[in-house]
């Protein structure tokens, strides 16, 4: 079934730089005998609690995005604790996997299926070396989110001066933070990305080439160092957390850093615009869309099972009931190009319940029409408050 999924995404939403995004998802726990249930870390409420933990691999391309395959996060003791192992029906040749692991096996088993220019991801993949050098040997490029305390060298700074004496010195090392810290306002470069339903989507930032060091004090290959900032009142259109030291943040701003390869495969690649890593990088916000839409409109984390298999089936149905409202929200905005994917949730489940309750067609017709006036006009206000217009769609009947 995840075949048939991830091949029917490809061909409608393929593109040759559509973007492969992977991103943990917890589901809440209250008790322990769940399969794969621990007190860890969980990003939307800001630190350690009881649940499970998805790492789920999207699609995202200019059309829009959707969930492709998914690993549950076995951790190390449950891996190695055969009661537990048994009593949830674990299979015996599942082992523990930390979740970059995860993340390279289920690229390497669908990305010659869904065509594809970048990978990215949080801070807990980008932080490790070694998926970052997996993914270059594969020839992919990336842009991953790492620690603001990640140590780097700028390689674009003019070296200190030479005393005459011993080995010509190099700029010093020093945290991403501190780094950032000393750039002056003219560096930052402010882009807008794509229209949004409430306002322009923008981004301010800058882009260095740089060198960081790996584990064991090795050096590791020129990346590009992206540092991007939000004013702090909007800081809410960002994705949650990934870890504690994932942002950092002064009196008016939170940024986020990433990383993206210079070469891959021994082969140099081109700079990339600033245009483009500001898409890759926006690409995070619609994986936590796709959550939303999943666990909003189709009951991705409302399950009972505690077993091995109920979670897997679970998610199955779940993702392929999302597509099918993707598809179904394409076909109706060929005729109501505002139409949203709950308000097709909505229709169809009254519909289905038709036997037992008969709005009738024009009584449901009229309940969406009313709903998409409001967000038609929620819409137009988010913009004129951000002195924009809204997109000409949206302004057909507005003025």
């Amino acid at each position: 079934m995840v075949t048939m999924l991830v091949g029917q995404v490809a061909e409608r939403l393929g593109e040759p730089d559509g973007i492969i995004a992977f991103d943990p998802s917890n589901f809440p726990k209250r008790g322990t005998h769940s399969v794969g249930v621990k007190r860890q870390w969980w990003g939307h409420r800001g630190k350690g609690d009881n649940c499970q933990v998805g790492v789920f691999m999207g699609y995202v391309s200019r059309h829009d995005h959707a969930l492709l395959d998914f690993r549950l996060s076995l951790p190390a003791d449950w891996a190695q604790d055969a009661q537990r192992r048994q009593a949830c029906h674990v299979l015996e040749d599942v082992r523990y996997q930390t979740r970059h692991e995860q993340g390279l096996e289920m690229l390497e088993a669908w990305a010659h299926q869904g065509p594809h220019g970048w990978v990215t991801g949080d801070d807990e993949l980008g932080r490790h070396m070694r998926f970052r050098h997996a993914l270059r040997e594969r020839g992919e490029r990336y842009v991953l989110g790492v620690p603001c305390t990640t140590t780097i060298r700028d390689l674009e700074a003019p070296s200190p001066a030479y005393q005459g004496r011993g080995r010509r010195p190099k700029v010093p090392w020093q945290s991403v933070t501190q780094w950032r810290q000393s750039l002056t306002v003219e560096t930052w470069t402010h882009l807008t990305v794509r229209d949004g339903e409430k306002g322009p989507v923008e981004i301010e930032l800058v882009r260095r080439r740089v060198q960081t060091r790996l584990e064991r004090q090795c050096t590791g290959p020129a990346e590009w160092l992206v540092v991007t900032r939000q004013p702090l009142a909007d800081d809410h259109t960002w994705r949650p957390r990934a870890s504690r030291d994932a942002t950092d943040q002064d009196a008016r701003y939170r940024y986020h850093d990433y990383l993206s390869p210079t070469c891959v495969s021994k082969r140099e690649l081109t700079e990339p615009s600033l245009s483009e890593l500001a898409r890759v990088i926006k690409a995070g916000a619609c994986i936590a869309a796709s959550f939303k839409r999943g666990k909003g409109e189709v009951g991705m984390d409302e399950y009972q099972g505690r077993t091995w298999h109920g979670w897997h089936h679970h998610m199955v149905l779940s993702l392929i009931a999302v597509w099918f409202l993707i598809g179904e929200t394409h076909r109706g905005q060929q005729w109501t190009p505002a139409l949203t994917l709950p308000q097709v949730r909505y229709g169809l489940s009254v519909l289905l319940l038709e036997v037992f309750c008969t709005p009738g067609i024009d009584s449901l017709c009229r309940q969406v029409q009313g709903q998409l006036l409001r967000n038609e006009l929620a819409r137009f206000y988010h913009h004129r408050t951000r002195k924009c217009l809204p997109p000409r769609k949206l302004r057909r009947e507005i003025q």
